[in-house]
């Protein structure tokens, strides 16, 4: 099982600039990237300070110059934001700038927020549908001289340019859920990235089943990779457990929160909830936010990470947003590098 980075810039102090959140970002990537992890990926949100990041080939562009190793994903662009033959144009050059080295993370979105702001009217349904139609018709840009017909773009004969250094086109990677999709991607030779969020481990299982049996229902397709992630945290003490815990309990009530989109918005920042608003959020209390994402000593996460490589995830990503210091998630990821990698792979001993 290799390892990724999963990384935003991210902020609720309006104090803090945003040229100091795009260097911290870089210095996490280049981190994970001298300790040889596969990938670090970025994704695309909109109008949030929560997660800052408008069109992740900005960053990952910037990167790509500072970089040579590390492969770079969108995770993931929001399909019904996208024109097929814009996106499958600026994933090529991001490709020809990393020289071959970007995986393109696709997903619908999430956030009723970001719909009602870049395509009002839009739902889960019709961004779903929508990111159907995409995927395939940017495969064939990549191959070229293809004319579309749809039921949300149309376009004459049309190329992508430029072409993608990677023969075919970047690995595409879908962000999957329910059944459809996980079949959908496996059907679209596409990889699969999951996330339990703060569901725990039987959500993790459960997800696993869902693409095997996507994979169980196309044997015409060679197996696709399918990518874990979740927020982990490597501590060197039981109070920093306790205390990450608390962090992290707040950072899924205001994910929440973002999610219902009904709490007022100012400089495109959410004010902190109140303990009684995280006491709607029972299901992200401190104590099964522990037990439900990886969080805790070396030997903890160790034991978690073995189980999920048991059930056969190829790679694991490390979220590493969620409201704390730029400082803690420096010390977290050293842990990781340190004490938690060289259980993993040859490579990684």
């Amino acid at each position: 099982m290799k390892f990724s980075l999963f990384v935003h810039m991210e902020r609720s102090d309006p104090s803090i600039p945003h040229r100091r959140l795009f260097d911290e970002l870089e210095e996490l990537a280049l981190t994970a990237e001298a300790a040889g992890f596969e990938t670090v990926w970025i994704g695309e949100h909109h109008a949030m300070e929560f997660t800052i990041a408008p069109n992740p080939f900005i960053q990952l562009a910037h990167l790509a110059a500072r970089t040579s190793t590390i492969r770079l994903g969108t995770g993931n662009v929001v399909a019904p934001f996208w024109n097929p033959i814009r996106l499958a144009g600026e994933a090529a050059m991001m490709d020809v700038a990393c020289n071959g080295r970007l995986d393109l993370g696709v997903a619908r979105g999430a956030y009723a927020f970001e719909y009602e702001r870049m395509l009002p009217g839009l739902d889960a349904m019709g961004a779903g549908q929508r990111m159907r139609e995409l995927v395939p018709a940017v495969k064939k840009l990549w191959e070229g001289d293809y004319a579309h017909e749809g039921q949300f773009w149309s376009f004459p004969t049309s190329t992508a340019s430029p072409k993608p250094v990677q023969a075919g086109g970047p690995p595409v990677w879908i962000a999957a859920r329910d059944p459809n999709s996980h079949d959908f991607a496996v059907e679209s030779g596409c990889n699969v990235q999951v996330t339990p969020l703060a569901a725990g481990d039987g959500e993790v299982v459960s997800l696993m089943e869902r693409f095997n049996t996507a994979v169980a229902n196309h044997p015409e397709v060679p197996r696709p990779k399918i990518m874990l992630l979740q927020h982990t945290f490597v501590t060197d003490s039981e109070a920093e457990t306790q205390a990450l815990s608390q962090d992290l309990s707040d950072f899924y009530c205001l994910f929440g929160a973002w999610f219902a989109n009904k709490r007022p918005i100012r400089q495109a920042i959410m004010e902190p909830l109140t303990a009684e608003e995280c006491a709607a959020y029972p299901q992200y209390a401190p104590d099964i936010v522990r037990k439900n994402v990886v969080l805790g000593q070396p030997e903890d996460v160790i034991a978690r990470l073995k189980d999920y490589e048991a059930q056969g995830f190829d790679q694991f990503s490390i979220w590493i947003d969620g409201g704390i210091s730029h400082a803690r998630k420096k010390k977290s990821l050293d842990l990781f590098i340190r004490h938690v990698m060289p259980a993993f792979e040859p490579a990684y001993a």
